[in-house]
């Protein structure tokens, strides 16, 4: 059973910095696309940024774009995201998610989901 940990949210300043991190137990993710989703309150799970096993394809939602950075490190079973240049409306619980291949679209279905963890950007 693949669990995932996602860690490295809290409180920030707009425009400042915060780096998420989602640590995969369970089994090898080297060759499962992994995802950072995101809720606001009151709103909708919306996709955020993707990343295939190799990293060489990485989308991301037009909000985010020129601000996130996806990565992994399959050695450690981990993705990260690097988000920059922090938002009010980037507020929201943020998820990571990991499915096997075949990949059927970038915005999903995943097969597994984190608990998740908090981004709280201050205006």
């Amino acid at each position: 059973q693949v669990q995932l940990v996602e860690s490295g949210g809290g409180l920030v300043q707009a425009g400042g910095s915060l780096r998420l991190s989602c640590a995969a137990s369970g089994r090898t993710l080297s060759t499962y696309a992994m995802a950072w989703f995101r809720q606001a309150p009151g709103k909708e799970r919306e996709f955020v940024a993707a990343i295939g096993w190799s990293g060489n394809t990485t989308p991301y939602a037009a909000s985010v774009k020129g601000r996130f950075t996806i990565s992994r490190d399959n050695a450690k079973n981990t993705v990260y995201l690097q988000m920059n240049v922090l938002k009010p409306e980037d507020t929201a619980v943020y998820y990571c998610a990991a499915t096997p291949p075949p990949l059927r679209t970038w915005y999903g279905p995943y097969d597994y989901w984190g608990q998740g963890t908090q981004v709280t950007v201050s205006s």
